[in-house]
């Protein structure tokens, strides 16, 4: 199953979300007005928009998501590769490092996990 496309502000609601669930919508709310500035209304909008893409559910006024942080966070990067970098992981990480610096720690484990890396 493709993971559902979460925008920008979407992602800011979610990590809140992800922070507080399962957790009422009321709270929720009073939640993104605290840190996002939202009123109750978007935030209901918000949860109803994400409930019908399949990311988030609410049941009796309880919200929890049905998408995790990582899952969102690798369908982003996926898109960003395909449409930026013409589906090149190698060009990608090029454009990653490229004026970066990286400490000695940061490359090691990069290192470790592409000789982990097992393709499907």
């Amino acid at each position: 199953m493709e993971t559902p496309k979460v925008f920008e502000s979407e992602y800011r609601f979610c990590l809140i979300l992800w922070e507080n669930e399962p957790i009422n919508s009321t709270k929720l709310a009073k939640l993104c007005s605290e840190r996002l500035g939202w009123s109750r209304t978007t935030t209901y909008t918000v949860i109803k928009r994400l409930s019908e893409r399949g990311v988030v559910k609410n049941e009796n006024a309880i919200v929890t998501s049905l998408i995790s942080k990582d899952e969102v966070q690798a369908a982003e990067i996926d898109e960003l590769v395909e449409k930026t970098f013409e589906g090149s992981m190698p060009a990608f990480v090029a454009a990653f490092t490229k004026g970066r610096k990286l400490s000695r720690a940061e490359a090691a484990e990069i290192r470790q996990m592409l000789d982990e890396y097992e393709p499907d």
